[in-house]
């Protein structure tokens, strides 16, 4: 643990920074040391692991909070499940947990908690990452995942318990987990809540635990799921799928998977938003003629008449051809820029005949090139 860098500087960011900034942080890190764009790169893959274990911690209020007052040790895998995979803090189910464990389990500021010990408790969340093409993020695809998730503990159903035993009442604290003490102070007796000194009991005492849980009644499993990335998803943009993340405690219900999606860049298409960009060359002929073009879209090719005298850096718009809208039935746009590509290594021939051509044509055929010059003389016509 001592060797563990800071998470923000992990991430690159000020202690106080804001949600935005740690998102964004995160994505353009996850993006650059994805293992997927870096194949066998051991480097990139531990550097990956890094800023996914520090964007965990400090994308979660509680684990932030714990780890901005104490450290690793506060997020440290070794109490209990671990910020890594994103299933809480260990044994410690809450801010109070911590502080009875620091501070001797009285109750710190003077009151003691009465939170039942054996409530139901949601499970942690997960996060994943996924590299998909960029038609792939335009269209969908159904994908295969595997991740480690905490489960519920097959052989004693989650109790902690060897096959064949249960869990009893603490005679300690009958049940509740937390002892009353009565102190003398300067001001009088005081009465306060400490955890029950059974080794943190939570209300019920295993006299044989679990074998192959250890009895936690959790255990570490790898699961694999199928996934639908729905169509119109962007780069940097999070999946969330319900319930497939840790398993509750005591009966309560599983945590998110939540997926950071990277879309790889297309060499043809640019993304903006729901549109897409495409820039088609032309020929000098094309441009000056007018001509029938073929536009590649995302739902394939479609066929665009150019008109004569198109210039440079005309943009074409082409409804309802861009990205399906996420969770949607309308699409965005595409839109074509078109470049004049002029034309190089004529023969002596050809640029005689380009001379000459030129000279046939009048002011009017360079409009632009006229209102230049015209502009030009009544600037420097008085000096």
């Amino acid at each position: 643990m001592a060797d563990k860098r800071d998470y923000y500087e992990v991430l690159g960011v000020q202690k106080g920074a804001s949600d935005d900034e740690l998102k964004k942080a995160f994505r353009k890190l996850a993006k650059q040391y994805h293992p997927d764009l870096h194949p066998g790169d051991k480097e990139c893959e531990e550097k990956f692991k890094e800023v996914n274990e520090a964007y965990e911690v400090l994308s979660d209020p509680d684990k932030r909070s714990r780890y901005d007052q104490f450290g690793h040790a506060g997020v440290d895998p070794n109490y209990g499940e671990g910020a890594g995979g994103g299933a809480g803090f260990g044994g410690f189910g809450d801010m109070g947990d911590i502080f009875d464990s620091i501070f001797g389990g009285f109750g710190f500021g003077g009151g003691g908690r009465s939170a039942n010990p054996n409530a139901p408790r949601r499970g942690g969340d997960i996060r994943a990452n996924i590299v998909i093409d960029f038609m792939e993020a335009c269209k969908g695809k159904k994908v295969k995942m595997k991740f480690s998730r905490n489960e519920q503990c097959p052989d004693c159903k989650g109790s902690g318990a060897a096959p064949g035993t249960s869990p009893k009442t603490c005679p300690d604290c009958n049940g509740s987990g937390q002892v009353r003490v009565t102190q003398r102070t300067p001001f009088g007796n005081s009465s306060l809540s400490s955890l029950c000194s059974r080794g943190g009991c939570k209300g019920k005492v295993v006299d044989t635990p679990c074998r192959k849980c250890s009895g936690q009644g959790i255990v570490k499993q790898q699961v694999e799921r199928d996934i639908d990335i729905p169509a119109g998803i962007d780069d940097g943009q999070t999946l969330r799928v319900g319930g497939e993340g840790h398993a509750g405690r005591n009966g309560g219900p599983n945590g998110d998977l939540h997926i950071n999606v990277t879309v790889r860049p297309d060499p043809i298409f640019e993304r903006d938003g729901y549109d897409v960009w495409t820039e088609i060359p032309l020929t000098y002929a094309q441009a000056t003629l007018g001509d029938e073009i073929t536009v590649p879209t995302v739902d394939g090719k479609v066929k665009y008449n150019v008109p004569e005298g198109t210039q440079t850096n005309t943009v074409f718009r082409l409804r309802g051809k861009g990205i399906k809208k996420l969770n949607r039935n309308d699409h965005g746009d595409h839109y074509v820029r078109v470049n004049i590509e002029v034309p190089k290594n004529l023969s002596k021939d050809q640029k005689e005949k380009l001379r000459e051509f030129e000279r046939s044509l009048e002011e009017k055929n360079y409009a632009k090139r006229k209102s230049f010059f015209d502009k030009l003389k009544n600037k420097f016509k008085d000096k």
